[in-house]
């Protein structure tokens, strides 16, 4: 890297902000949603997910202007299920892969959007920071309850004879979902640790924007041997990222999702938005169960974690991503403080 910035108006050669090496700003850890580059009703072309990306990462420069270090994490469900759609349909013409793998894959192509997308928006504001994906591992417990109660729909909706037919096939367990049809059901075990934390953490640091954790990673465990191994199960990203938020000592957890809000009685006539919400608050609230397990029920248990986990002086801030800048001046979205 040169020392000092170069400046020129014949040669071409523009002014750039040496910015890259700092290590006082504040870290935060982002997690968006995996219809975040595929909205509901689209069927996820490259053109869909290229003009979605530009969009959320706009949003997303925010932080940058705000001079934050940032780590990236993504959900990645309509992904892996188009995934799935294609090893389904080509099991004759080439070997089907299992779910870590193809955890993997959308980790590459979803980190390849979002990562040249950022590199973009920076180039534009002259702004000198580089944007890394990591391909990131998840250690879960091999004793985890959730590996003999899956419950997690991954894949297409089938007909119940051609479900039953997939499961003696392929050995899967497939369940009835809301009246749909059949689908795939597998386990969702609790992260317990990011393999590549310390790098994460370490690159971002240096001022790298860094996009990880993406799936919630990929789903790992350990043999008796000793060795990592590939598990056929998905974990959930928001708790992943208030794992990895805690494990790289973020200041501040956020979580998009489509509403700017948490509400209480959601959808119905009792609907109570929430600006400002104590640990204690967010902890009785799960407990009377206010927040489905299948919806808004992680995310708010991923900022419990983290609070619970971090410390004193942290946050975490649940909004939508064109709430953001609002929610970071605390004029929306819902603040979860201990």
């Amino acid at each position: 890297m040169e020392s000092s910035p170069k400046s020129g108006t014949g040669s071409g050669v523009r002014q750039v902000h040496r910015d890259l090496y700092r290590s006082d700003r504040e870290m935060v850890v982002v997690a968006l949603g995996g219809n975040a580059l595929i909205h509901a009703g689209q069927t996820g072309t490259v053109a869909e997910q290229a003009r979605n990306a530009e969009t959320i990462c706009g949003c997303l420069m925010t932080l940058v202007d705000r001079d934050y270090n940032i780590i990236l994490t993504h959900g990645n469900g309509p992904q892996v299920g188009q995934q799935l759609i294609r090893h389904e349909r080509a099991r004759d013409l080439a070997p089907s892969m299992p779910l870590d793998v193809l955890v993997a894959e959308t980790q590459g192509s979803m980190g390849y959007f979002l990562q040249q997308t950022m590199l973009n928006h920076l180039k534009r504001r002259d702004i000198y920071r580089y944007v890394v994906t990591v391909i990131s591992q998840v250690i879960v417990e091999r004793d985890d309850p959730a590996f003999q109660n899956p419950s997690k729909p991954v894949g297409t909706f089938m007909q119940r004879e051609q479900a039953l037919t997939m499961a003696a096939q392929n050995g899967w367990k497939v369940v009835e979902d809301s009246g749909r049809g059949y689908r795939r059901v597998v386990p969702s075990p609790k992260p317990v640790k990011v393999v590549q934390r310390h790098m994460i953490r370490h690159a971002a640091r240096e001022g790298n924007i860094v996009i990880a954790g993406g799936g919630g990673g990929i789903p790992i465990r350990i043999t008796d041997s000793g060795d990592f191994e590939g598990v056929e199960a998905v974990i959930d990203k928001d708790l992943t990222s208030a794992l990895l938020a805690t494990e790289t000592e973020a200041n501040l957890l956020i979580i998009l999702m489509p509403h700017p809000k948490v509400s209480l009685h959601f959808g119905t006539k009792r609907q109570v938005d929430l600006t400002r919400v104590s640990l204690e608050e967010a902890r009785q609230y799960l407990a009377e169960g206010h927040f489905p397990p299948g919806s808004i029920g992680p995310k708010v248990q991923g900022a419990v974690n983290f609070l619970e986990e971090s410390g004193k002086g942290r946050r975490a801030i649940i909004t939508s991503p064109d709430r953001l800048d609002a929610a970071l001046d605390g004029k929306d979205g819902t603040e979860f403080y201990r």
